[in-house]
C-alpha cells in the first residue's frame, strides 16, 4: 500500500545555485535507508556553461518509499528538509 507522504525541500536554501550546493552536503540521500531522494541538475536551469552545470536539487522521488524515520530531517544541517 503506497503512503502520501509529503517530502518538501526548501530550494531557497538547498539547492538552485542558493545557499547550499546538495553535491557538497548529501546528508539527507546517506541518511535515507529507503533511498527516496535522487540528485539532479535544475530543470529548466538557464546556466552560464551548460558543459558545468552549477544549480542542483535533491528532489524526494519516491515518497511513497519512505518510513517517516525523520533521519534526512534530523541530518540536514540547514533544516531545508520537512516531511509530513
Amino acid at each position: 500500500m503506497f503512503r502520501k507522504n509529503k517530502i518538501t525541500i526548501d530550494y531557497s536554501i538547498c539547492g538552485d545555485g542558493n545557499k547550499i550546493d546538495p553535491r557538497d552536503c548529501l546528508k539527507c540521500m546517506q541518511a535515507c535507508k529507503p533511498a527516496v531522494f535522487l540528485l539532479h541538475q535544475t530543470i529548466g536551469a538557464k546556466e552560464k556553461n551548460p558543459l558545468d552545470p552549477q544549480k542542483w536539487r535533491i528532489t524526494a522521488l519516491w515518497p511513497s518509499l519512505c518510513t517517516k524515520c525523520m533521519a534526512c530531517v534530523q541530518i540536514c544541517p540547514e533544516n531545508a528538509v520537512k516531511v509530513r
